[in-house]
């Protein structure tokens, strides 16, 4: 990673952000870093925002019993899965950079991306 810093796992993610990228080990999130080293060395930390989850089963029971939402609602988990299932359209695409309208759910700038974003039915098979 940009020669200073060896990857200590076989899988992971890059994020490549308009102010510099951050590496993830694995799948799971864990021990995220910025890249290069110097950044992540400068980097003095966020403050703590976000209330620590209960887990996820166990907030699932509260909402249930309580009518109190969760913190993975859908609020929350819709723009996370719009996010992702555009990374798989990027991914078909060979990487071109899109540009999405999310108001319109297309993007505008590859006609062609578009046709990755809905699929046609079998018959008798519609929403």
């Amino acid at each position: 990673m940009g020669g200073d810093r060896e990857l200590s796992r076989e899988d992971g993610l890059i994020f490549v952000c308009d102010k510099g990228k951050m590496y993830v080990e694995g799948w799971g999130g864990h021990s995220p870093r910025l890249i290069p080293e110097k950044r992540m060395k400068a980097y003095k930390g966020a403050a703590k925002a976000l209330p620590r989850s209960i887990g996820h089963h166990a907030e699932w029971i509260r909402a249930c019993k309580t009518g109190s939402s969760t913190r993975s609602n859908f609020d929350f988990a819709g723009p996370l899965t719009e996010a992702v299932l555009l990374g798989t359209v990027c991914v078909r695409m060979g990487g071109k950079r899109l540009i999405w309208d999310s108001e319109n759910m297309k993007v505008t700038n590859s006609p062609e991306a578009n046709k990755y974003l809905h699929y046609e039915y079998r018959a008798g098979w519609t929403l």
